[in-house]
């Protein structure tokens, strides 16, 4: 088992910045993926950003030029750098990491982007 936890949601304006993190702990040997997944309220949990274990990254269109991922291997350690943040970026953001064919999730953070 893998355990996620997320930290550094919370309430930003429009424009603003924040950075979320997630610590993976647990049974995380060979551990592949990471990533952020979002869910806005009403709406389907939908891919933001991955990152493998060799540092290839994958963005959502939505956030290309704005998030950026990146991660610590060393600290088993996920992060998404948000700038330029908008209101539709408003959502509960889940950590995610793959290890062979098992996918984990941590237990959300609330992101809130006031206009």
């Amino acid at each position: 088992q893998v355990q996620l936890v997320e930290s550094g949601g919370g309430l930003v304006q429009a424009g603003g910045s924040l950075k979320l993190s997630c610590a993976a702990s647990g049974s995380i040997i060979s551990i592949n993926a990471m990533g952020w997944y979002r869910q806005a309220l009403g709406k389907q949990r939908e891919l933001v950003a991955t990152i493998t274990s060799g540092g290839t990254t994958n963005y959502a269109d939505s956030v290309k030029g704005r998030f950026t991922i990146s991660r610590d291997n060393a600290k088993n350690t996920v992060y998404l750098q948000m700038n330029s943040l908008k209101p539709e970026d408003t959502a509960v953001y889940y950590c995610m990491c793959s290890k062979r064919v098992y996918v984990y999730w941590g237990q959300g953070t609330q992101v809130t982007v006031s206009s």
